[in-house]
């Protein structure tokens, strides 16, 4: 796979690059600005971009923007955003174009090789990948006391969501919960049934719907 890298932080973005090379990918650029990112895609026309949300010159939402862009050229063009902080704002914006192949990841989940390239490729395969605080964070805030519609759920609905909205498939939450694809498709079933959303077999749309509406 072709990759292009966005970073700023020398130590991070060369160790992206050995990280990606180790695992049989090319790194064909790896640059520190927004705009070298749409240059490097453009020009080397990558099968996915890693980037970091905080570019210079601001160090806010640089990086998102770029990678914004990108997809806006390149229809549903893969791109992983990191970020050093949970953004429930960053995460809604990467799902609101609903073409998937998008992911969010904290930069800790970088430590983990062979997590971090199973997201790579989840990804560039057009999946959607959350970083498991995201989805805490977004239920956290809308379970009750508050009332919010995840405040429903049962404890087992609550752990199928998170899966799902990580881009699990019903027979891999199957396996991580040790019970039945049967079940799983069951606990989903009554999942968009209380959050009013219509069943999907389509991770992407499942994925995107939940964050949606939990998020918004």
């Amino acid at each position: 796979m072709r990759v292009v890298i966005a970073e700023d932080h020398f130590l991070l973005r060369d160790g992206l690059i050995r990280l990606l090379s180790a695992y049989g990918h090319q790194v064909t650029a790896a640059v520190d600005n927004g705009d070298d990112l749409l240059k490097a895609i453009r020009e080397h026309q990558p099968d996915l971009a890693v980037v970091d949300v905080r570019l210079p010159p601001g160090f806010t939402d640089e990086g998102l923007r770029a990678a914004l862009a990108a997809r806006a050229e390149r229809a549903a063009f893969p791109v992983l955003v990191l970020s050093q902080y949970v953004e429930q704002l960053y995460a809604r914006e990467l799902l609101a174009d609903g073409a998937g192949a998008v992911g969010y990841l904290l930069k800790d989940r970088v430590i983990d090789g062979a997590q971090f390239t199973d997201a790579v490729q989840r990804i560039a395969d057009g999946g959607t990948v959350m970083d498991p605080e995201v989805i805490a964070r977004l239920l956290a805030h809308n379970a009750e006391p508050q009332g919010g519609p995840a405040g429903q759920l049962s404890p087992r609905e609550r752990e199928v969501l998170e899966l799902m909205a990580d881009g699990r498939s019903n027979a891999a939450i199957a396996q991580r919960l040790f019970i039945t694809e049967r079940a799983v498709a069951k606990h989903t079933a009554s999942i968009f049934y209380k959050l009013d959303l219509p069943p999907s077999d389509d991770d992407n749309r499942r994925v995107r719907a939940v964050l949606a509406y939990l998020g918004r």
